[in-house]
């Protein structure tokens, strides 16, 4: 009876402990942006949660339907979440609109490729670096080397470790923005739509000639 027991709990043991790794869930947030070009998944990182709590707010109210990404820049980002883009002529400068109200920032992660930032006005205006409401960007960027990262340390004055390094000089991304915008998730799929978007034919602006809209964004 006892070598009978053993056998059994050989066998099931371990697969009961799979079942229960299996089951662990996930700790992050996922949003999914819905483009012309494909669909955007994105974490939303637990550590800025005025920015987290604020993009599912938007995104379930149905803020996000039908806005374009109205600025797109190659090696740099896509912008998007401006109200005014709704129902934006051809060729109407965007990227003033907002839900009516700025969020604290809570600055702190990287810009690395597939950073999912937010936007805000700049310093002489907003010196408390306040977010936008609702616009945001994700980062496309290109590769950098040491000697760019550590004067781009001393000008921002700031410390990359060494894993932030090595993705810098490997992945990519705008580290000349970093301790200065809110970086608040990332893109976990759907990088090649976000390299489609921001190489797309734009205007002076940097807008798109042809509207690429945001269809919704759908909180998993």
């Amino acid at each position: 009876m006892k070598r009978t027991f053993h056998i059994l709990m050989t066998i099931l043991l371990p697969l009961l402990l799979a079942g229960i790794a299996g089951c662990k869930k996930d700790p992050y947030t996922h949003a999914v942006i819905e483009t012309d070009y494909g669909d955007i998944e994105v974490i939303l990182y637990n550590t800025t949660p005025r920015h987290r709590d604020n993009f599912i707010k938007l995104a379930r109210e149905g803020f996000y339907d039908s806005l374009l990404f109205h600025r797109v820049m190659p090696e740099f980002m896509i912008q998007g979440g401006d109200p005014d883009s709704k129902y934006a002529r051809p060729g109407q400068v965007l990227g003033q609109g907002g839900p009516g109200y700025t969020l604290e920032p809570e600055i702190g992660a990287p810009h690395i490729r597939g950073a999912l930032a937010a936007a805000r006005l700049p310093d002489q205006i907003n010196p408390e670096k306040r977010s936008s409401g609702s616009q945001f960007y994700i980062v496309v960027g290109r590769k950098w080397s040491d000697a760019e990262l550590d004067a781009i340390e001393q000008q921002n004055n700031i410390k990359y470790n060494a894993t932030q390094r090595q993705l810098y000089r490997e992945k990519g991304g705008a580290p000349f923005l970093d301790g200065n915008y809110t970086v608040f998730g990332e893109v976990v799929r759907g990088m090649d739509v976000v390299d489609r978007i921001a190489s797309a034919p734009r205007d002076k602006a940097n807008r798109p000639l042809q509207d690429i809209r945001i269809k919704r964004v759908r909180i998993k």
